[in-house]
């Protein structure tokens, strides 16, 4: 009989599940079957490998992985460690750890993945067993003898049978457990750190590739903030791999409007005739067409002008055509004349392909927008009789030059108009028409009105419409008005504005504009704090919430299109502690394409307090002060297949005590060479302790790896971070700056450098933005009655309860401030895990949580943010996983 063959997601799809989820699809899945003896040894070698990296086998992966034959498993455990090498950024020069896997296995691979496993035990004896997920504390957890594997007692006395393994079947020894004091445990546990805790990889639970595809894939085409670049990435490679009729798996609603055009045209590329009869549905403004051509020509639908240059429109079959006329020409007239003047010349490209005034008879409204559009003289153009009978609200009018032609008054005009003269309660008339316009431009109607009235209470106008509109705003908007509102401002601070764009650029200047007093600002924002709690309380009830204090740290997502990818999401602008230990390593590696030559230079400026530069460490200066930060050298080219990489540690105590404030990381491209330019180019920080920096002083270690990000896009200067020495933190700005000539480097650019990070660092100071923490207090006051607050460190635990006479209004103002909480605990910070562990059992429950640190409960239900990976994500499905973009979706306006 003929073997069928398994099928399983591609490399691209199994990565993503992996990266997603942490699951890991092996062939054959969960099949019942005996393990492959010849398959012993080189699992045993895997083990080790993994758990170098700081990852575990759980029990049904380790049992479907003993299943396959050799070959099977040399192919699948190697691709396991490149795609985790690969997240860490370490397969561009990381090799694994046993060359010749499996075959080549040295005798030593089992002690060796027995001392890293009894380090991990040494060190944080609250490991997960294997079987059940629960931690050592809770469980009991032992590294059994003579295998090694992390089982608790309880699964022991369950499982293990007849004296065996109940993973990998070995003969069990007396004592049960093996030491963990022997010299090889004792070094490996200094080389890990002592805050490692295994990561457990788990069984992919389906190999069908379409339905695996299409359940990921409605999960980001449900979201409702923009898609980063590795969610766009991940959504094309889904799409591939959907099941073929899109009525089985695509979404009702697909709220963002670049991941509407993205999927329509991958879905009209693969099915013309079953794709043509969504359009209507989901094509709900002119711009969303225009979007739909760009994703049809194969390019980002974001209608940026560093696209448009790039961009060569594909032609459109001729059902196809109709059908987009047909949507566009039911559109108001009106509004479909102003929907293409946004996008002006991108309408007069597209209107090359559709022909409009070939079909006016068909699609009259349509053809008249192009009319206005393309001002076409209708005296002179052989469509102008019939284009004179002007829909309303188009009219004919004369140019000065003598042309005839539509005109179409434009609602932004009129607004400006108003606002000009000061006329707010006008503009405020004009712009509840536009809830999401009203909000944008909150601050300027607040400004207007201040300027013409001052110290006039809040216009009634404004008062009374803003309630209703609100009602109707994405979240966006909203928390960005929040934001700017709340904090004080004063005349001629300076002011960032991050343009639109595939890259983050940042431009700043003096706001000498009229300052908002909070006369009017704060019933704005009292209004915009009650529409968060009537949303947030629209959603099904907790038993209870767990939210850590840092969350306040954490900004809340904006300009997610032009995030690069990185290894943990920190929202940009937000502010993080740096590692406990004394020197942190930054890295750059790029590798050029072989017809180029690019020099990348990784760099660190130094400030003081006041911003006054303090010195440098790069190509030019390799070594600052008494060797308080070292760069490795210069590498002025990347050839393939391994590139090049250049290092810089910083001993942070050592640049404290010189008199440094903030360390500056740049990465410059010293040639002028796009990073877009690049075969493969990231940057990033690890951590080093002493003994780590001993035995690997200059190179690259994956599991001290703390955060990395692509380099990407039109620009030559990357500013990933900004180091606060003092306070020990960095914020994340992932930034690009503009540049042009070569050269570059930290001195040449030293004052704009400067001038920048402190920008940067006063737009984002505490209060002056949405955060994740505003979120948090928010779905906690609206959905629970009791809240538990995790401090900053985690040795100290509040505890809020609603009283039953407090409003939820009143509720969240004191969960907000951490004013009086009921109760108030101190403890270690491994002991408030432990604690709060056991209120979570069995609970329904929202955690919004810096670090998953937690052990996961049994029985635990509901939903959970965190930033950093940790034991809790050992939680049951029953917990659905919440991203940031995800907090943010909680909030959407009423349907």
């Amino acid at each position: 009989m003929k073997k069928q063959k398994t099928t399983t997601p591609d490399d691209a799809l199994e990565a993503l599940l992996l990266r997603r989820h942490g699951s890991v699809v092996v062939p054959g899945g969960a099949a019942p079957g005996e393990p492959e003896p010849w398959s012993a040894q080189g699992l045993v070698v895997l083990e080790a490998d993994l758990a170098q990296r700081g990852y575990v086998l759980t029990r049904p992966l380790r049992a479907a992985l003993a299943r396959l034959r050799p070959t099977e498993l040399a192919g699948t455990g190697a691709a396991l460690l490149s795609r985790i090498d690969g997240a860490l950024g370490a397969d561009r020069r990381h090799r694994p750890l046993f060359r010749g896997f499996p075959d080549g296995a040295p005798r030593h691979a089992h002690s060796l993945y027995s001392a890293h496993v009894r380090a991990f035990l040494l060190n944080r004896p609250d490991q997960p067993c294997c079987c059940c997920d629960r931690p050592g504390a809770e469980a009991g957890i032992g590294a059994l003898a003579p295998c090694a594997h992390l089982v608790c007692d309880d699964c022991h006395d369950e499982l293990a049978g007849y004296g065996h393994c109940p993973l990998c079947d070995a003969p069990l020894q007396e004592p049960r457990h093996l030491p963990l004091d022997a010299k090889a445990v004792r070094n490996a546990a200094r080389e890990h750190g002592a805050d490692a805790v295994l990561r457990p990889l788990r069984l992919a639970e389906g190999t069908d590739t379409p339905a695996v595809a299409a359940t990921e894939a409605a999960a980001l085409l449900a979201r409702r903030t923009p898609l980063n670049p590795q969610d766009r990435a991940d959504l094309a490679l889904l799409l591939d791999h959907t099941p073929a009729d899109p009525a089985a798996w695509l979404p009702a609603e697909i709220p963002v409007r670049e991941s509407r055009a993205t999927v329509l045209a991958a879905l009209l590329r693969r099915d013309p005739e079953s794709a043509r009869p969504l359009l209507a549905g989901h094509l709900t403004t002119a711009t969303d067409v225009l979007r739909l051509l760009w994703a049809w020509s194969g390019a980002e639908p974001d209608l940026l002008p560093a696209t448009a240059k790039g961009l060569r429109l594909r032609n459109l079959p001729r059902p196809l055509r109709r059908e987009l006329l047909a949507v566009l020409d039911a559109f108001p007239v009106g509004t479909l004349a102003e929907d293409l003047g946004r996008h002006r010349q991108a309408w007069l490209r597209a209107g090359e392909l559709l022909h409009p005034y070939e079909h006016r008879d068909r699609f009259p409204y349509a053809a008249a927008a192009f009319a206005v559009l393309r001002r076409t003289d209708l005296d002179l153009h052989g469509v102008g009789p019939e284009l004179r009978a002007a829909p309303a609200p188009l009219t004919v009018g004369t140019t000065p030059g003598g042309h005839t032609r539509l005109v179409a008054v434009s609602f932004a005009a009129a607004v400006e108009r108003a606002l000009a003269t000061g006329d707010v309660p006008d503009a405020v008339r004009l712009l509840a028409r536009r809830p999401g316009e009203l909000v944008r431009r909150l601050h300027h109607l607040l400004r207007v009105h201040e300027s013409w009235n001052p110290r006039a209470p809040l216009p009634a106008a404004l008062a009374e419409t803003l309630p209703a509109a609100l009602r109707k705003v994405a979240p966006g908007p909203l928390l960005g008005a929040y934001g700017r509102l709340r904090a004080p401002r004063t005349r001629g601070e300076r002011r960032l504005y991050f343009p639109r764009g595939r890259v983050a650029l940042a431009h700043a200047r003096e706001d000498w504009g009229t300052k908002v007093p909070a006369a009017l600002s704060a019933p704005v924002c009292t209004l915009i704090e009650a529409e968060l709690l009537r949303r947030a309380a629209r959603h099904e009830r907790f038993d209870l919430a767990v939210l850590d204090e840092g969350l306040a740290d954490l900004v809340v997502p904006f300009a997610e299109r032009a995030s690069a990818r990185t290894l943990v999401a920190v929202p940009r602008g937000s502010v993080q502690r740096l590692p406990d230990g004394r020197t942190v390593r930054l890295f750059l590696h790029w590798m050029q394409r072989p017809t180029q030559r690019v020099d990348l230079d990784l760099s660190v400026a130094f400030y003081d307090d006041e911003w006054r530069f303090a010195g440098l460490c790069d190509y030019t200066h390799l070594v600052h002060g008494l060797r308080a930060a070292v760069h490795s050298g210069d590498f002025t080219s990347a050839p393939p297949p391994h590139g090049a990489t250049e290092f810089v540690d910083l001993d942070l105590p050592a640049l404290a005590a010189g008199g440094a404030r903030y360390a500056v990381a740049v990465v410059f491209s010293y040639n002028d060479v796009p990073f877009d330019d690049l075969a493969d180019a990231f940057a990033g920080f690890l951590e080093l302790d002493g003994t780590t920096a001993r035995q690997q002083p200059g190179g690259f270690v994956p599991k001290a790896v703390r955060q990395r990000l692509d380099l990407t896009g039109d620009a030559k200067v990357c500013v990933p971070m900004i180091v606060d020495l003092a306070k020990r933190t960095y914020t994340w700005t992932d930034l690009n700056t503009g540049a042009s000539g070569g050269f570059h480097n930290v001195w040449r650019h030293r004052d704009r450098i400067g001038t920048l990070a402190a920008d940067v660092l006063a737009h984002f100071a505490e209060g002056s933005r949405a955060t994740l923490w505003d979120l948090a207090c928010a779905t906690a006051a609206a959905r629970t009655d009791e809240v538990l607050v995790r401090t900053r460190g985690g040795a100290g635990l509040d505890a809020y309860r609603r009283a039953a006479d407090e409003p939820a209004a009143a509720f969240a103002a004191r969960l907000h401030a951490r004013h009086r909480p009921d109760r108030r605990e101190g403890a270690p910070a491994d002991d408030t895990a432990q604690a709060l562990a056991g209120r979570l059992a069995g609970a329904r429950a929202f955690t919004a949580l810096v670090h998953a640190d937690l052990p996961a409960p049994a029985g635990l239900s509901g939903a959970g943010y965190r930033l950093y990976p940790g034991r809790l994500d050992e939680a049951p499905d029953a917990v659905a996983r919440l991203t940031a973009g995800d907090l943010v979706a909680l909030f959407q306006p009423d349907e």
